[in-house]
């Protein structure tokens, strides 16, 4: 952006008491660049409410008054919610160089929104700059953008301050999904810019991850599960020593089909040894590994509908009720895939609904896979209001058998989807420890991952065994 003081050109900034410094420091590297600022408030370190100031910056950009606006406050969320309230709005909000470039090159988001409780002021000022100096340029982009601005037209300025909340569980389930993708695409900032691990970056060639699980990096495993009791990741065959206190996180998993009993056991001693959360496995070995962790903290997980989802529901009922009576104390169910892609949002929702109900019988935890490389955005939201009605615990991003695994982008969709009133477990390509955070950040509250899993002998300092398989699921 070059120096001008034209409203055309001028950059309106605005915070809450939390975000105070930071729009100060913000502000002054602006104007030492010769970028006029429009400082709409707060103007001290005294308790404010933010959206009045998020919507003051919010509204100067929508009347011209700014090209675009900078909103701060403690984690960068509310502030951006607000601000896509009023008709004219971009908003995203960005957490590193990338998501602010991407917010611009492909949503032209003409807010930003911060996070003072999460940036250094060195990269909030970095974000800052490629933010503003950043255009849409693509017509695919701007096709997509236009999109988005026509959903203004007619829209109220009041809207309810939870939308969803609103939203029916009963009537017609289309018309439910297209409210939630309305609210969802009214706000863009919740999903936009998260992008996944590259599988083929340098450090995977002898490992299942990238060199950043639990035994060669178990200090990022330990920051990563700080403030996430119900956080879950998964290991594999052949671990050596692990920390117990991130032993507890773990969902030992072995379902390839050629596993043999030996290795099942193996899974199991490792489990007991460990004292991993549990073991994950098909259903014809639920019955030995509850026999082999019989009377330990250690539970038994199976997969019911694995990996495709196309069994019919009373055969996944019986599926369940069966891993139930032979031990499994979790369910992972696969919806029906096939049912979803048709429209037939009955026939998804009955689905999930008769593994829900055996499970409950059975006093297990229940997970729904929706498999979401599969679906289009709306495909999974509709799963997951499916879920939801149908009184699942989680929902869940993979099957990791699949064309794709996790995104923090669909993490973030299910999140919403759901109310954040059901867990989100993010599974299958979640390949370092910051992809995990980029997850933890949209909203995940259980991460399955072979990057936490490969707890060998680097445990120890001891180098992997080149060659190991990656763990399917």
């Amino acid at each position: 952006m070059s120096p001008t003081n034209s409203a055309s050109e001028r950059v309106v900034v605005a915070s809450d008491h939390g975000g105070f410094p930071l729009k100060e420091a913000i502000a002054k590297h602006l104007r030492a660049k010769g970028v006029a600022v429009l400082d709409v408030g707060t103007h001290s370190k005294d308790a404010v409410d933010y959206p009045v100031f998020a919507r003051a910056a919010a509204e100067a950009v929508a009347r011209g008054e700014a090209s675009r606006g900078i909103i701060v406050d403690g984690a960068g969320i509310g502030s951006g919610m607000v601000a896509n309230k009023i008709p004219g709005v971009r908003s995203a909000m960005a957490f590193d160089v990338a998501t602010a470039s991407n917010a611009r090159e492909h949503n032209d988001a003409n807010v930003l929104t911060l996070g003072s409780g999460y940036l250094s002021e060195e990269l909030a000022l970095k974000i800052v700059d490629v933010f503003l100096a950043t255009g849409c340029t693509v017509d695919r982009h701007k096709r997509r953008v236009a999109m988005i601005d026509a959903l203004d037209e007619g829209r109220l300025l009041a809207a309810p301050a939870s939308p969803m909340k609103n939203l029916p569980l009963t009537g017609d389930f289309q018309s439910l999904v297209n409210a939630i993708s309305q609210v969802l695409s009214a706000n863009p900032s919740l999903l936009a810019g998260l992008v996944g691990h590259d599988a083929g970056a340098p450090g995977c060639a002898n490992c299942t991850g990238c060199g950043h699980c639990v035994s060669k990096r178990p200090e990022a495993v330990r920051e990563m599960i700080a403030g996430n009791p119900g956080m879950r990741l998964s290991s594999q065959l052949g671990v050596g020593d692990v920390p117990k206190e991130i032993a507890k996180y773990i969902d030992h998993t072995l379902l390839k089909p050629e596993a043999t009993y030996g290795q099942i056991d193996t899974l199991c001693d490792e489990a007991l040894k460990y004292g991993f959360a549990s073991v994950c496995v098909n259903p014809t070995h639920v019955k030995r590994c509850f026999g082999k962790l019989r009377g330990s903290p250690v539970k038994v997980c199976t997969v019911i509908g694995f990996p495709l989802g196309a069994t019919p529901s009373e055969v996944k009922a019986l599926e369940a009720r069966k891993a139930l009576r032979d031990g499994a104390t979790e369910i992972d169910m696969v919806i029906n895939i096939g049912a979803l892609k048709s429209g037939d949002h009955k026939a998804v929702y009955e689905d999930i609904r008769m593994v829900v109900e055996a499970a409950r019988d059975g006093g297990a935890l229940i997970k729904v896979i929706i498999e979401t490389s599969l679906l289009t955005d709306e495909e999974k939201i509709a799963a997951c209001v499916a879920a939801k009605k149908a009184r699942a615990d989680f929902v869940k991003t993979s099957t990791g058998f699949a064309k794709g695994g996790a995104t923090a982008a669909d993490v973030a969709l299910m999140a919403k989807a759901v109310e954040h009133k059901l867990g989100v477990k993010a599974s299958g390509g979640v390949g370092s420890h910051e992809t995990a955070k980029q997850m933890i950040a949209a909203g995940a509250t259980r991460i399955g991952a072979s990057v936490g899993v490969k707890i060998v002998q680097e445990s120890r300092g001891e180098k992997v065994a080149a060659g190991a398989s990656k763990a399917a699921y």
